[in-house]
């Protein structure tokens, strides 16, 4: 369990009517509630836990124009993806990068060389507003000089590409956050929505109760988006507008190791022996995910785990790819899962559903209800512009136009990155390390968290040794971050949470940092970390008990 805290959004006053309620504050529901709010309507934004918490979290973390949707014919969905991951390289430029990628031709694939050079070509073209430059084809003998280590049985050739890479995908959710708060939307976290008000068919509010304090609120509201990923059913459930299956989820799983013999520069994206798959080797930080699964899943997806089987497959596939690497279940640091909220269509395998997003009017059981199905990272921005042109016709308003495509991030406000990492080594005395870490995560807010070391030099020590990451950036993020907890801190704000302990090794002592600052009692600190403890748990290894789930448990 956790404490009652202070740092909650504002309240409503007596009478306060929103104009629009977002449900889930994954990537998609910040966007929404941003633009919206951006626009001039009166927006309250709800989460049942944390900003970017659920899928947003769990995905290969590329930022990428879906090649794979063209043998699906979605041309239109390939050149959305791409134009808004022009606009994430214009505006979020600090978190998210050009990266290229390598897609081998093996004899054995079931796409020919040709049909993937085809793609290539539609790809180009597709993105002819690109920054990145366009594909090229390699030899066998230039493709093993660029990556010596890769199987050369059956090797034909590869193509380069590129495409996006957000490290800390948590970060962009963070960013879309601030500038949502900006505009004036109400955030309210780990606060679960479980129902609706209406006046016959007529939605009129959204209820909820705080899960940290306890405490019940109902939010008047003319009209609603339930924007909550792979729960947009739980949402639904048992109200007038439920009953209808709408997701039909599946389960996608990551392994993340260190560096391993002859472990690839490039994301390499290649066709899995066994089944086809498409399956990824992605360099991330100083580590290396390799994923990812496509499993129906039908559960809760708060209980998605990766399983037996899962670790079996992306290890097989990955030790076929690269025979030196050798990696075994010892060799994973720790495992994610995420499901994917896939509209529900029980004739096709979850590797072949339709990637576009679908906006559902849940008219006439209830008016003014809009659930998202579906729905990507790279577009997240489109889709939000989509949603809320549909949020103002229903208020029968004229749609004011969307600056979304525009507005840099709060962190990109920076007109030279060489100078301002210079100057802020120069102006603070802090290793400049310290300034690569905070300028690679926070962009120029960095700054900001080093001026809080200058109050308090302690804060400017690291408490991480694996990540060196220093107390004021959990000062920091814990006061304007919409932080709650420590796992929000740890896991989705600075990002320790990831590393290679999944934050055990610094536990403690962030927990001591925070207790200081915020005055938490000594009950309050431990309940944090045993917390801590047990949400780490998610990312155990199957079968292989680890120590987060052995403290937890005592």
């Amino acid at each position: 369990m956790s404490s009652p805290d202070q740092n909650t959004a504002p309240r409503p006053g007596p009478g306060a009517v929103y104009d629009l309620v977002v449900i889930g504050a994954g990537i998609n529901g910040l966007g929404i509630a941003r633009d919206a709010a951006a626009r001039g309507l009166r927006v309250a934004l709800i989460e049942k836990e944390d900003i970017g918490s659920g899928t947003s979290s769990w995905s290969g973390r590329l930022i990428h124009g879906g090649l794979r949707y063209l043998e699906q014919g979605d041309v239109a969905l390939v050149r959305e993806s791409l134009r808004e991951r022009e606009r994430l390289f214009r505006l979020a430029p600090h978190i998210v990068k050009p990266v290229p990628l390598m897609m081998p031709f093996y004899a054995h694939n079931r796409r020919s060389s040709w049909t993937i050079r085809a793609g290539m070509l539609a790809y180009d073209v597709l993105s002819f507003d690109k920054s990145p430059p366009n594909h090229t084809v390699l030899s066998r003998e230039d493709t093993l000089r660029r990556f010596p280590e890769m199987n050369g049985d059956g090797l034909v050739g590869s193509a380069i590409f590129y495409d996006g890479q957000v490290v800390w995908s948590e970060r962009l959710c963070a960013e879309v956050a601030l500038q949502a708060a900006a505009e004036g939307c109400h955030i309210f976290t780990h606060s679960r929505v479980d129902g609706f008000t209406q006046e016959g068919e007529t939605l009129t509010g959204a209820s909820f109760v705080d899960e940290i304090t306890g405490a019940r609120a109902t939010l008047a509201t003319r009209l609603a988006v339930n924007a909550a990923g792979p729960w947009v059913d739980t949402v639904l459930k048992g109200q007038p507008a439920g009953g209808k299956r709408h997701i039909g989820g599946a389960k996608g799983s990551h392994l993340v190791v260190d560096p391993f013999p002859g472990a690839p520069a490039d994301v390499v994206y290649y066709e899995s022996r066994a089944d086809g798959r498409l399956v990824l080797v992605i360099p991330w930080g100083e580590k290396y995910l390799i994923g990812t699964t496509d499993k129906k899943f039908d559960e809760d997806p708060d209980l998605a785990r990766a399983d037996d089987a899962e670790v079996e497959y992306l290890l097989g596939e990955v030790n076929s790819l690269i025979p030196t690497a050798n990696l075994t279940e010892e060799d994973i640091l720790y495992t994610y899962s995420g499901v994917r909220p896939l509209p529900f269509v029980p004739a096709q395998s979850e590797w072949k559903v339709p990637r576009s997003h679908v906006i559902h009017d849940h008219a006439p059981q209830c008016r003014g209800l809009l659930s998202i199905i579906g729905g990507k990272l790279t577009t997240y921005r489109s889709l939000a512009e989509e949603t809320v042109d549909e949020v103002f016709a229903q208020l029968g308003r004229k749609a004011p136009p969307c600056t979304t495509a525009r507005a840099v991030f709060p962190g990109a406000r920076v007109a030279d990155w060489d100078a301002y990492r210079t100057q802020l080594v120069a102006t603070t005395q802090v290793p400049s390390a310290t300034v690569e870490r905070l300028v690679g995560i926070y962009g120029a807010r960095a700054g900001d968290i080093l001026a809080i070391g200058a109050e308090d030099p302690r804060l400017l020590e690291s408490f991480d040794p694996e990540t060196g990451a220093i107390g004021a950036e959990l000062v920091f993020t814990y006061e304007t971050e919409f932080c709650r907890t420590l796992t929000d801190a740890l896991i989705r704000r600075i990002m320790v949470g990831l590393n290679g302990t999944c934050g055990r090794a610094s536990l403690d002592r962030a927990a001591a940092i925070l207790a200081e600052r915020q005055g938490w009692s000594d009950t309050r600190r431990i309940h944090e970390i045993e917390d801590y403890l047990r949400y780490i748990s998610r990312f155990d290894v199957p079968g292989r008990t680890s120590p987060a789930s052995t403290a937890a448990a005592e």
